[in-house]
């Protein structure tokens, strides 16, 4: 016999009532206000049982009756174990998934974690992202039935749990009612978290082999686990190209063949297309609730964040709002992302909310509990604004850069003059455009020798690569690296654009795009740029320091579309578009903007090997002879969004 979703969803209903006394005897955690239903394993539409862990408001450790709303995270990283994200600035201790939960029950919610399947207690097969959607729509369908919850349900939670909220609310799961997306979500993992302009980002790898150690089916098969713990996985970044059954992932087959998926579907085909990872693509059918997008300049979804922002605060009656911090992924709490610091104003705590609990637990309380307590005139944008600090080196040994929040009513912002500054011949960014018959600069672009990542918008990428701002400069902390260290400014595949140092303070906040003529000899190739503030020479830094910003890649084989490749005709010069992710940067007057064209940006991008090859299956290498244009016929630029002075 067969079920409809609908028939089965209200069979799955009556399980709590027949099992609810053994639960509550049975949890583990039963205490004072609160009990815990631990490990109810609940039905997917397709008969797979997902582990789930639901707190509710208690007496003397029985549930109390009545209806609540529902506070519903969904995690890979495993329902009992602490999440990275829960701390605050005066406890850097992340708190245990029942003291969040503690904290919400108290303020008359029922809390319920799940994993999602295919990790820890939850079963099926995990494939990364590509099963939230209709999990979540499933897990809210079974909320709903439950005696304990009134029909309202709010979602929280990082990174792949703010993917996984993305996801339910593609899918128009019922009952959604306020959503808090952290960092994640992805508007379309085709142009940032997965891919973006083209390439491949390699910190799905480093994810994949740090998670699949903790993977169920691996965790079943003590040789697989031997065999994945024994990978050296830095040995493995220096010796590419791989493929499917010669990576790090091998001993761990389902992981591997996920990764190579991602990497190998380089055209914005179907796959890309799926629910839970192109969000763009569902905007009309998403969850109409209100809802935060939060990120961060070096997380990897700040393009996220602001695109859905804009897909949906177009779209949806209910409030959307964003916050962009200047943090690394996730770690709202500290005033610094690599070796640069913001100040005391750059933490959540203290300056946007009390702490981020209460930040979460304001919208939760005004959105699934009507409460008039201010949320719904804040506003509906709120930047941190980098730079304009003392440019000293502080007791940490971190540069001074410091910023501060604002206020907007809108992003894109709306005065935002978007402004060209073209490159020149002799390596200045100028809003002059160039004169006719400026000579052309070029590069050579040696796959076996990539620029080596230096900070950006990185996560997830340990033992090979971290996120955050640095002095662009290589040195044994950044894998790639070549004695002797230098400025990347000083190789020779990395061209320098720069204005003059300043007269004059210039905030460049918004999406950063640069339009450029290029040529190559060879078939296919990648151009990259990335946006730097520059310091003049001090006695902390007698060199300066070059601050990175953001950063953008393209593939040129897909330069007019990202369906339909085509490869280059060596020597012909061709105008691209390469994207950035957005930035927020108050660059003080005596710096200097700048802009670097190149070809590699490794590991934090896969290294294009300039054969044309299919993507993730290439077997040869080819040095590249690529070519910037930069007279008045092909001006090459990068337009910034300036804002005035206010």
């Amino acid at each position: 016999m067969f079920l409809t979703r609908r028939g089965l969803g209200r069979l799955l209903g009556l399980v709590p009532f027949a099992l609810s006394g053994i639960l509550r005897r049975a949890a583990a955690a039963a205490a004072g206000d609160m009990v815990r239903e631990r490990k109810v394993m609940v039905a997917m539409r397709d008969g797979v049982r997902l582990a789930t862990d639901i707190y509710r408001p208690a007496r003397d450790g029985q549930p109390l009756d009545g209806r609540f709303p529902v506070i519903l995270e969904r995690t890979p990283y495993g329902r009992e174990e602490p999440s990275r994200s829960e701390i605050d600035v005066a406890n850097q201790r992340p708190k245990s998934r029942a003291e969040v939960a503690a904290f919400f029950v108290k303020r008359g919610y029922v809390v319920v974690y799940q994993d999602c399947r295919g990790r820890y207690d939850s079963e099926g097969e995990f494939v990364k992202y590509l099963s939230d959607g209709n999990d979540g729509f499933d897990c809210c369908e079974w909320l709903l039935a439950q005696p304990w919850c009134n029909g309202k349900i709010g979602t929280m939670g990082l990174s792949y749990a703010a993917h996984t909220q993305g996801a339910l609310g593609c899918a128009g799961a019922p009952g959604v009612a306020a959503m808090f997306l952290d960092s994640g979500g992805f508007s379309n993992a085709y142009q940032g978290g997965i891919r973006q302009g083209g390439a491949f980002e390699l910190k799905q790898v480093t994810w994949a082999y740090s998670n699949a150690l903790v993977s169920p089916a691996v965790l079943r098969e003590p040789a697989r686990l031997a065999a994945l713990k024994a990978v050296d996985i830095r040995q493995w970044f220096a010796r590419m190209p791989w493929t499917r059954g010669n990576s790090p992932l091998t001993p761990a087959p389902e992981y591997e063949s996920y990764t190579f998926d991602q990497w190998e579907h380089g055209e914005f085909d179907g796959f890309w297309k799926q629910l839970g990872i192109y969000a763009e693509g569902f905007y009309d059918r998403f969850s109409d609730a209100p809802m935060v997008h939060m990120s961060s300049w070096y997380d990897p979804y700040p393009r996220t964040a602001t695109d859905n922002y804009v897909g949906l605060t177009r779209r949806k009656k209910g409030p959307v709002r964003l916050i962009v911090g200047p943090w690394t992924h996730g770690d709202r709490t500290l005033t610094h992302a690599g070796d640069v610091d913001f100040g005391p104003a750059a933490t959540i705590d203290g300056n946007i909310a009390t702490d981020f609990l209460t930040l979460r637990a304001r919208w939760f309380d005004a959105w699934l509990k009507g409460e008039a307590n201010g949320v719904a005139d804040e506003p509906a944008v709120r930047l941190f604004i980098m730079g304009g600090g003392s440019g000293r080196k502080n007791a940490a040994g971190r540069l001074d850069h410091g910023g501060r929040w604002r206020a907007e009513t809108d992003w894109p912002i709306p005065d935002a003059i978007n402004t060209p500054y073209y490159l020149t011949r002799d390596g200045a960014l100028t809003p002059e455009p160039p004169a006719a018959g400026a000579p052309a600069r070029t590069i050579m672009f040696d796959p076996d020798n990539p620029v080596p990542s230096i900070g950006g918008s990185i996560t997830s990428g340990a033992p090979i690569m971290a996120g955050g701002a640095y002095d662009q400069m290589e040195g044994p902390r950044f894998f790639g690296s070549r004695q002797p260290y230098r400025p990347l400014a000083e190789r020779p595949d990395v061209l320098v654009f720069q204005t003059s140092e300043l007269a004059a303070d210039i905030e460049v906040t918004g999406p950063i795009v640069a339009t450029l003529w290029v040529a190559s000899d060879c078939p296919d190739t990648d151009i990259t740029i990335k946006l730097l503030d520059v310091y003049p020479p001090s006695a902390d830094y007698p060199q300066g320091f070059a601050m990175n910003l953001t950063d953008g890649i393209l593939r040129l084989r897909y330069r007019e579309s990202w369906e339909r490749p085509r490869m280059l005709e060596p020597g012909r010069p061709v105008q691209i578009t390469v994207s950035a992710f957005p930035t927020g940067n108050l660059f003080k007057a005596g710096h200097r903007i700048r802009l670097d064209v190149s070809s590699s940006n490794f590991p934090r991008f896969d290294v294009n090997w300039n054969t044309g090859e299919p993507e993730g299956r290439a077997t040869r290498k080819a040095i590249a002879r690529n070519t910037v244009f930069l007279d008045r016929d092909m001006p090459s630029h990068v337009v910034l969004p300036i804002i005035p002075p206010r």
